[in-house]
């Protein structure tokens, strides 16, 4: 099967470091395998885009070197395909008539993840109105191999129970979008940060109910700023450029030659990739083993 990557940026900001890291990974294995690269903007969730966010990231891309093929996907004009999914989900899925105030009060904490606890599982009390759609878990294991960071198990039920597929103010929630996407688009490797490790079951047991593929996976570690944080606009990262190509690829493990342009490394960096330069992850999100 050819080789199909992705990138898919939310335009919730400029590219920051981390998320050149993610996109120079994808890139490079796309590349290096002769496969496609897609670039799918994650406009979904409407509060957090912001305006000119979405160009923005593409003249960063394009500057770095990183050129995709065929169109830009946007998933506010897929809607119609994750309405699709969802009906075909119905079996199922279940109505949620619970509040943020509401779950705040009621998740369950274990191994420090916060999990639903099944409220709204056996119907809505009389008087509760519907407000999110929940995909109904069970204990079955899941079980994926990570290019990198190896075997990876969670249960699902216990790691975050019934999961949301469509939220209270209608959107449709990411594992839903980001699996329905994957599909349809013939994806047949992922390779992104590994603060989404956590989010992979999910998907997968999504996958299996819609008879779709399983891609295949690759996680790289997530930047993190000097207090210890995730960067990202929320923590006033600041936007990459060229410059950063080359402490991209040290991030991912590469022993670079010196002198070169950002053009050449990239040139450099195409030819000689290698997943095994990226390093593994020392400790794993909740849920998973």
């Amino acid at each position: 099967m050819a080789y199909v990557g992705r990138f898919a940026p939310s335009p919730t900001g400029p590219l920051h470091f981390g998320s050149l890291v993610a996109a120079l990974a994808s890139w490079l294995d796309a590349r290096s395998a002769g496969g496609t690269w897609l670039l799918r903007v994650e406009d979904l969730d409407t509060a957090r885009v912001v305006d000119g966010a979405a160009d923005a990231i593409l003249r960063q891309l394009e500057a770095c070197g990183l050129a995709w093929d065929g169109a830009i996907e946007f998933q506010s004009r897929r809607l119609a395909r994750y309405r699709d999914a969802l009906a075909k989900l119905s079996p199922h899925t279940y109505p949620c008539a619970c509040s943020r105030r509401e779950l705040e009060d009621s998740v369950l904490a274990i191994d420090g993840a916060r999990v639903y606890p099944g409220t709204c599982r056996g119907g809505l009390a009389p008087g509760r109105a519907l407000r999110a759609v929940r995909l109904r878990t069970d204990g079955a294991p899941v079980r994926f191999v990570d290019r990198v960071q190896g075997e990876q198990v969670q249960c699902v039920e216990r790691a975050v129970g019934d999961f949301v597929l469509r939220r209270a103010d209608g959107a449709f929630a990411y594992q839903l979008a980001v699996v329905v996407d994957d599909g349809a688009q013939g994806v047949t490797d992922v390779v992104r940060g590994a603060d989404l490790i956590d989010s992979t079951a999910r998907q997968i047991v999504l996958q299996r109910l819609l008879g779709l593929p399983n891609p295949r996976y690759l996680h790289v570690p997530v930047a993190l700023n000097a207090a210890g944080e995730k960067l990202s606009k929320q923590t006033r990262a600041a936007p990459a450029g060229p410059g950063d190509m080359a402490p991209a690829l040290r991030f991912l493990g590469a022993e670079i030659p010196g002198g070169l342009t950002p053009a050449e490394l990239l040139q450099w960096a195409a030819a000689h990739w290698d997943p095994a330069w990226v390093p593994r992850l020392r400790a794993m999100p909740p849920g998973t083993a």
